[in-house]
């Protein structure tokens, strides 16, 4: 039998990326606060998100996931985070009406400050500082004072987190969502794209299909979920005695939430069956998802499956694939024919971010063909297997940065400098998110004329 879980007993096992706070009183007050605050998201809200995964392990639906690399305290404007959502509700849009399957919204944001690091220090101009590990731990500037991991700074990203959630349900629900705006945005960005011969078929046909709704009197003005959407917040849950401060007992269930956001991740650096990461994540009943790297075998995804998972429960995990676009094709199937074989129960994202990291002109990028490259690769792979390509996962901004190489409007390696404004890794900025959601389309569209072919 599995040993007793609590909220908790994470504490007694290894732990890796963890800072190394000076003051383990001050640690411990901060937490006992935290652990008197309200709630960020409620045990419903997350029940829902996880019924709506369920669909997409399935096969009925389509997972978009994407935000900041890491949020920070100084860029936190009320005109950064409605850029993001813009951009995401148009993503959302186009998504559709390739997959012709609901997509499930999920944003990095509201709770994304915390970032493993593959070193502990870091070194400049003979320097050596402890590494920068999000705004929630330590502070960017490369100073002495600014590196020591604060607690304090808990309670700031709590606080910016509830901010910043008030103001997407407001969005959400408010009428910023409303479709004829989100396509009309949407419209716009074909019209001015060097790229719009390519999407136009596909902005003329959601044009049409719009009309069409609503000479049969089916509009925005009539018809609640065409001016509102579920919107539902994420992130990866790296620092436990904050996740332990707001894991709470649902009054309807008796079961524990982490309140600290609606779908938790485990990153690839701390997936050890052993270790605090897992142990916290199989106790809370949150949807959860998996980062699945080349380093992580058949066998090794199973066991972790069985600890994460073991009721085989639809919309419980996500696993998030992030290979590197040249590595797909010699990591993804072995895995892929594994759950099969096994009937595992799991929605399978892409990460197209993570494994396409190299440095150019003197800045981290990352090349926007490879981004797309590992996209096709992961839907060649699920065709070809036959199973669901179940969503995506990408690091955004709804902002005009110069972060990530390419794209239709070409930005150059000399032109990084221009705009490069990520505290941690580069983004995608809002053209090349819609630009990537454009050419995901297609192989969503492709997937869906297979599934007609195949009732036919």
């Amino acid at each position: 039998m599995a040993e007793k879980w609590t909220p908790s007993s994470w504490r007694s096992k290894p732990i890796l990326q963890v800072p190394a706070y000076p003051d383990q009183q001050a640690v411990a007050d901060v937490e006992a606060r935290l652990a008197s605050y309200p709630p960020l998201v409620f045990a419903g809200e997350a029940r829902n998100l996880k019924a709506h995964l369920a669909e997409v392990a399935e096969g009925r639906g389509f997972l978009l996931q994407g935000g900041d690399c890491a949020e920070s305290f100084a860029e936190h404007h009320a005109d950064h985070i409605r850029d993001f959502f813009r951009v995401f509700l148009q993503m959302a849009v186009v998504l559709t009406y390739g997959s012709k399957l609901p997509v499930v919204k999920v944003g990095r944001i509201a709770g994304q400050f915390a970032k493993p690091r593959s070193s502990d220090f870091e070194m400049k101009d003979g320097v050596e500082l402890p590494s920068y590990r999000g705004d929630i731990i330590n502070g960017i500037d490369f100073t002495e004072e600014s590196r020591i991991p604060d607690p304090k700074r808990q309670a700031m990203a709590y606080r910016q987190s509830a901010a910043t959630l008030n103001l997407i349900r407001a969005f959400a629900q408010g009428g910023f969502a409303n479709l004829d705006h989100v396509h009309q945005w949407m419209l716009g960005f074909v019209k001015d794209s060097p790229q719009s011969h390519r999407y136009q078929e596909t902005a003329d046909r959601i044009s049409e299909a719009l009309a069409f709704m609503r000479a049969c009197g089916v509009g925005a003005d009539t018809t609640q979920q065409l001016r509102q959407t579920d919107f539902f917040t994420s992130h990866e849950a790296l620092l436990l005695g904050y996740e332990e401060a707001l894991t709470r007992v649902d009054s309807t269930t008796g079961d524990y939430y982490a309140t600290s956001g609606h779908m938790l991740w485990i990153g690839d650096r701390t997936r050890q069956p052993d270790h605090a990461h897992l142990e916290f994540f199989r106790g809370v009943k949150n949807p959860i998802g998996l980062k699945c790297g080349p380093s992580l075998t058949p066998d090794g995804l199973l066991e972790l499956i069985d600890i994460l998972n073991p009721e085989n429960e639809p919309g419980r995990l996500t696993l998030i694939a992030r290979f590197g676009a040249d590595k797909v094709f010699d990591h993804l199937p072995a895995l892929v024919r594994a759950v099969e074989r096994e009937g595992r129960k799991v929605v399978w994202s892409c990460d197209p971010m993570h494994g396409n990291t190299i440095t150019s002109n003197g800045y981290k990028t990352r090349p926007f063909d490879r981004v797309l490259k590992e996209v096709e690769s992961f839907f060649a792979v699920h065709r070809a297997e036959g199973t669901h390509a179940g969503g995506v996962h990408v690091e955004m901004t709804g902002r005009n940065v110069t972060e990530c190489t390419g794209g239709a409007r070409e930005v150059s390696p000399e032109d990084l400098g221009n705009r490069y404004h990520t505290h941690c890794d580069p983004r995608l900025n809002a053209d090349q998110a819609l630009e990537l959601a454009f050419l995901i389309s297609e192989n969503l569209r492709r997937e869906s004329d297979d599934r007609v072919s195949q009732v036919a």
